[in-house]
C-alpha cells in the first residue's frame, strides 16, 4: 500500500506542474516531496533495468563510454544526484561529484526539467 501512496503523490506532483504550466502560474512543491519524486523515478528505472524486461530501459548503457549527469539543487542542502550510464548499465547515488553534464538550479526547476517540463522563468 505504501508503494501506491508514494506513486500517486508523485504522479499528482507532475500533474500539478503541468496544470501550473498550462495556467501560466508558479508551481511550487515541498522540497522533501520534490526530492522523493526524483528518487522514485531513478529507483523505478534501476529496478526495471535489473529485470531486463524493458528494451528501452535496457539501452541505458554506455556502449563503450560513460555519461555522468549530475542533478544539483541550489536551494536545498543534500538534494543532489549523480547518474551513471556505464557499460554495466544505469546506476545512481546521492552525491556531489564532477560529472559530464550538470543540471543545476532550484529544486523545483530541477524536478521540472528532469521530468521534461519547462522550468519557471526567472
Amino acid at each position: 500500500m505504501a508503494f501506491w501512496a508514494r506513486r500517486m503523490v508523485h504522479e499528482t506532483v507532475i500533474h500539478r506542474a503541468d496544470a501550473a504550466i498550462a495556467a501560466g502560474i508558479t508551481f511550487e512543491v515541498e522540497p522533501d516531496v520534490a526530492a522523493d519524486t526524483i528518487d522514485e523515478w531513478l529507483e523505478i528505472v534501476a529496478r526495471t533495468q535489473s529485470t531486463g524486461t524493458d528494451p528501452e530501459v535496457n539501452e541505458l548503457r554506455g556502449g563503450g563510454c560513460s555519461l555522468h549527469p549530475h542533478l544539483h539543487a541550489t536551494d536545498v542542502p543534500g538534494a543532489e544526484w549523480l547518474i551513471e550510464f556505464g557499460e554495466d548499465g544505469f546506476s545512481r547515488r546521492r552525491a556531489h561529484e564532477k560529472a559530464t553534464v550538470a543540471l543545476r538550479g532550484p529544486l523545483t526547476d530541477v524536478l521540472q526539467v528532469f521530468y521534461r517540463r519547462p522550468a519557471r522563468r526567472q
